[in-house]
């Protein structure tokens, strides 16, 4: 059994993260090879990432960026495991067995063919002007893995996961999904479409960039513009229909709240992004400006 280990890289230098990871490989001996592409960063980190050409098995750089869904596919190109282990850029390993700790896992349960092994937030709470992305993450996305279990499905993400090579070959990332958001959702949801388990191991990893409430405000508008093109799509709409910010546009419309709402969206739209680029507060204001893109985009 062999483990690719698969990371899309755009504008982070993955130095420490491949470092780390081939040291793993070689002092447990493992079955194992590291694959990045470069989703067309710019010049200033292809130049820092560039001399890992020699501790991988393979670089492949990007002239055009294809997208978070589109570059995970890629790797079906070059990846010659059974498995692939994908793992975001902006990743820090924890465990020292963090590659043997999946493989363990799949020798004792053979017919696993997803796994999903969980992040943690940074320990160190950031200034103010990272703290939505760091709330975020902390209170909603890192979950101890009995939660996990419960909601298999919705508590997916693609940061760091494990997946069969023969299963991702007939069940890719969606492509449809050009920008950032729920591409991973999409991907979960389809998987319980099909009746295949995600397990979930505690495995975690955590993400070491800090990205300013600016650009991950933006990031959820994409995402929430993600979630309205999907909604608007017959092939789609059954399969969103357990999104929580979905059944609450559902609530809205049954009670013939929808418009009001969207007034009152247009109206407050400037405050809440001042607030939440400028404060540190509740993460229910983001749920109120996600869900405000959302209808604007409907």
């Amino acid at each position: 059994m062999k483990i690719s280990v698969c990371i899309p890289v755009y504008n982070f230098d993955v130095r420490e993260l491949v470092f780390y990871l081939s040291k793993e490989i070689e002092n447990q001996k493992l079955n194992a090879e590291i694959i990045l592409i470069d989703d067309a960063s710019t010049k200033e980190f292809v130049t820092i990432n560039e001399p890992l050409k020699n501790n991988v098995t393979q670089f492949i750089f990007l002239e055009k960026n294809i997208g978070r869904s589109a570059i995970r596919n890629l790797f079906l190109n070059y990846a010659s495991g059974d498995f692939l282990l994908f793992l975001d850029c902006d990743a820090k390993i924890i465990s020292e067995n963090f590659i043997k700790n999946y493989i363990d896992f799949i020798t004792e349960n053979a017919n696993s063919t997803v796994i999903y092994g969980g992040r943690i937030p940074n320990d160190s709470v950031p200034h103010r002007k990272y703290i939505l992305r760091w709330n975020y993450s902390k209170f909603r996305e890192s979950q101890h893995v009995e939660t996990r279990k419960k909601n298999p499905y919705l508590s997916f993400q693609s940061n760091n996961f494990l997946i069969e090579r023969q299963l991702f070959e007939t069940q890719k990332f969606n492509e449809d999904l050009k920008q950032y958001g729920y591409e991973d959702l999409i991907f979960s949801l389809q998987l319980k479409e099909k009746n295949i388990h995600i397990n979930h191991i505690e495995n975690v990893i955590t993400n070491v960039d800090l990205e300013t409430n600016l650009n991950y405000l933006t990031k959820s508008e994409e995402a929430a513009k993600n979630l309205s093109f999907l909604y608007k799509s017959t092939n789609y709409k059954d399969l969103i229909s357990e999104i929580k910010l979905i059944k609450f546009y559902i609530t809205l419309k049954k009670y013939r709240l929808d418009k009001i709402f969207s007034l009152f969206f247009k109206i407050n739209k400037f405050f809440l992004k001042y607030i939440l680029i400028h404060k540190n507060v509740s993460l229910k204001f983001l749920d109120i400006y996600k869900l405000g893109i959302f209808v604007e985009n409907i």
